[in-house]
């Protein structure tokens, strides 16, 4: 057994703990659980702080529960938010269970027996229960002013949108969810980010309630970026763990491209080395602050966890293609949804196959038969003085002649004009 509450607190994650918690998890091997509601069909980067925070529970030697919401995830959860979640068929919710499921398996060792972890829906408990059931055998424990006093109740009932009557009910049902936890599976312990600690210990008031007994309560801190943008989200939007959603190489990049400031808190989030392993590595940062030592180190130890070490390496050879030496010889392993998603973002040009098969001039076909510049005098300029690249190669000649054989992949010419400007000619 190691001190769980320790972990958290020097990698700067523990935010708020119930009295009596860090006694009860050294006595021994105690149960514990973070609820997770499926609005989506994939996690994002903004549940791993809560999926780290249940690998250092199970790596401390206690049992970890992932509390799936196929119940509560039909109602949603007021907490933080300036709105009503849009409302999810249960087909819907099925979907976004099961991706959620295969990912979190990723994360946590499910082996039966000991402290292996497991996987319940709160779905279980509450389909067969009706209304009359819920407010008296659960209602009835919890008053209003005991509901309405929350952080979450207040700010909604004093935003524009109100509060509806669904939603003030989420406390009650998350907090029977701790409670049916508590009172059949032994869960001790209910954990979740800072904005669910009033949730969180409604769930303990209920089972003092209801059954006079004691269930305990840990919150870690909500991440935020340095630059005060959230956590998470990109130009592009959120960073999903399903390569389907994020590639492993864009997933990369986001860890990659943090700033030190961030990096330097993340680092002690979502990566398991030790601190001994982390000052190490700080220091070497420091010493050379470009070579960018503590953010290649999350990002390789983030996207092999998440997706694989295949993964990162096609992530890395990538990077080194676009911003460094890489070879041709990687670019002719993609697929054609591979090249595509790589550059995403970055201007993109048809050009005529035909045409290229008689042969056309550098300065024809990045000017005329395609935008990569204005005009033709422009290109002969920027050629000239050697600040072109067909394919990794430099051209030497506006009149240099480009044809089929000069297409990666049967379809592809990659220009790069200075340093880092990158434009994708598409045959077709």
């Amino acid at each position: 057994m190691t001190n769980f509450v320790e972990e958290l607190r020097w990698r700067g994650m523990l935010q708020d703990i119930m009295p009596g918690t860090e006694e009860k998890l050294n006595e021994g091997m105690t149960s514990g659980y973070i609820g997770f509601d499926p609005t989506a069909d994939s996690l994002h980067i903004g549940h791993l702080t809560q999926i780290m925070t249940l690998i250092h529970f199970q790596r401390a030697g206690h049992k970890p529960y992932a509390l799936v919401g196929g119940a509560t995830g039909m109602v949603g959860d007021p907490s933080g938010k300036s709105d009503e979640r849009n409302l999810q068929t249960e087909e819907i919710i099925d979907v976004y269970l099961a991706g959620m499921k295969r990912q979190l398996a990723k994360f946590l060792d499910f082996e039966e027996g000991g402290n292996g972890a497991v996987m319940v829906n709160n779905a279980d408990w509450f389909k067969d229960m009706n209304l009359f059931t819920f407010i008296r055998d659960i209602g009835k424990h919890i008053t209003v002013n005991y509901m309405m006093a929350k952080d979450s109740v207040k700010r909604r009932l004093e935003g524009d949108s109100g509060l509806s009557f669904t939603e003030f009910c989420y406390q009650l049902i998350q907090g029977y969810d701790f409670y049916y936890l508590w009172k059949n599976k032994n869960c001790m312990v209910q954990m979740g980010g800072s904005d669910q600690w009033g949730n969180i210990v409604t769930g303990t008031e209920l089972i003092r309630r209801k059954d006079a007994g004691t269930a305990f309560a840990i919150t870690t801190q909500l991440i935020k970026k340095a630059d005060g943008t959230k956590f998470g989200k990109t130009e592009s939007g959120a960073v999903w763990l399903d390569p389907e959603k994020t590639s492993p190489y864009k997933f990369y990049q986001f860890w990659l491209n943090a700033s030190d400031e961030d990096t330097k808190k993340w680092i002690r989030i979502f990566t398991l080395k030790t601190q001994q392993e982390i000052e190490a590595l700080e220091v070497a940062h420091d010493a050379a602050p470009h070579l960018r030592v503590l953010q290649k180190a999350l990002a390789e130890d983030i996207t092999i966890r998440t997706h694989s070490a295949e993964a990162l390496e096609t992530a890395v050879k990538t990077s080194e293609f676009l911003f460094g030496n890489g070879s041709l010889e990687f670019f002719k392993t993609l697929s054609e949804a591979q090249v595509l998603e790589i550059f995403e973002g970055i201007p993109q040009f048809r050009i005529s196959k035909a045409e290229l098969a008689e042969g056309i001039d550098a300065a024809t076909l990045l000017a005329e038969k395609s935008g990569v510049f204005g005009s033709k005098g422009e290109a002969k300029k920027l050629i000239q003085g050697g600040g072109v690249s067909i394919n990794k190669e430099k051209l030497k000649e506006p009149s240099d002649r480009l044809a089929i054989d000069d297409l990666l992949n049967d379809q592809f010419i990659i220009v790069q004009k200075g340093k880092k400007n990158y434009y994708l000619l598409i045959a077709g």
